[in-house]
């Protein structure tokens, strides 16, 4: 999940391309990633010595981190950090960038020292984020003086992220806000939770995402925001509502949802206290609603 986070982060930042990028998170699938990026994305090598040790091995049959332990560069314990660190997602897409001459390490080197900063994230914080997903949605709820349903929110848009990946498209990005003002989208997807715990939950859009969401929900050709279209982005926010039930029920708390309704041209009206759930994908964007 964290490649796209950053991948958005570059793309918004003009540093890539969208074509740039979607071949680059298509590359890292088969790709391992090089213990010289994760060198450097933990602060412990500069690109300088990354690039002298890449040289030395073209010259001596001896591994990476075995060169940088001689060379007084890291420690023992250092490279076994770097070793269980090998499949963290942003790091992953840096690596696929410079190997696909996109990047040079100095490049990545100063987008990754960017991104921390103006995300607020330490290198240390930076490592927790990527190993558990769910607990740091749960604080970004949280930050936003979000008590009681932090927790249950953080549940809902894990399992939304899972559900965008498993549905609709594998490289999606979520941005988390409170929503500070009414909303108002051409189109729009809403279902009710009610139970122990009450939930409005909504799917907000403009006709070209509303249209491209239905058709890659129905696997289908739509064209137009049709009653077809309606019925899928209904069907979507349904099913993903209906598993977040039974995993909420599965944990004892026992809910029940409204039927979907599909609505253009909608005001929500902000109740004071609600989140939009910004979910990017190469194609666009959709918004989800909760309060």
């Amino acid at each position: 999940m964290f490649s796209q986070y950053f991948g958005h982060y570059l793309l918004n930042k003009g540093l890539v391309t969208p074509e740039q990028l979607t071949d680059a998170l298509e590359y890292q699938r088969s790709m391992h990633l090089k213990l010289g990026v994760i060198a450097i994305n933990a602060g412990y090598m500069t690109p300088a010595q990354v690039e002298q040790i890449h040289n030395m091995q073209k010259r001596v049959d001896k591994r990476f981190g075995e060169l940088a332990i001689e060379h007084g560069y890291i420690t023992e314990g250092m490279l076994n950090d770097m070793l269980t660190t090998q499949k963290q997602g942003h790091l992953m897409l840096g690596q696929a960038l410079i190997d696909r001459n996109y990047f040079t390490m100095e490049q990545l080197q100063s987008a990754l020292d960017d991104y921390k900063r103006e995300n607020g994230i330490s290198k240390r914080q930076f490592n927790v984020v990527r190993k558990d997903d769910a607990k740091e949605i749960e604080q970004i709820f949280q930050s936003y003086g979000e008590t009681l349903l932090a927790a249950t929110y953080s549940d809902y848009v894990t399992l939304l992220i899972k559900n965008i990946i498993r549905f609709v498209d594998d490289n999606p990005t979520v941005e988390i806000n409170q929503l500070k003002t009414d909303i108002t989208a051409e189109w729009y997807a809403c279902q009710e939770i009610q139970g122990k715990i009450s939930m409005h939950t909504g799917i907000a859009s403009d006709t070209r995402q509303f249209v491209i969401l239905a058709a890659k929900f129905a696997q289908e050709e739509i064209t137009e925001p049709d009653e077809l279209a309606q019925a899928s982005v209904g069907e979507f926010l349904n099913l993903h509502n209906g598993i977040f039930l039974v995993n909420m029920s599965n944990n004892g708390v026992e809910l029940e949802m409204q039927p979907q309704m599909v609505s253009g041209n909608y005001t929500f009206s902000n109740p004071g206290k609600a989140y939009v759930v910004s979910c990017h994908m190469t194609w666009g964007k959709f918004d989800i609603i909760l309060a």
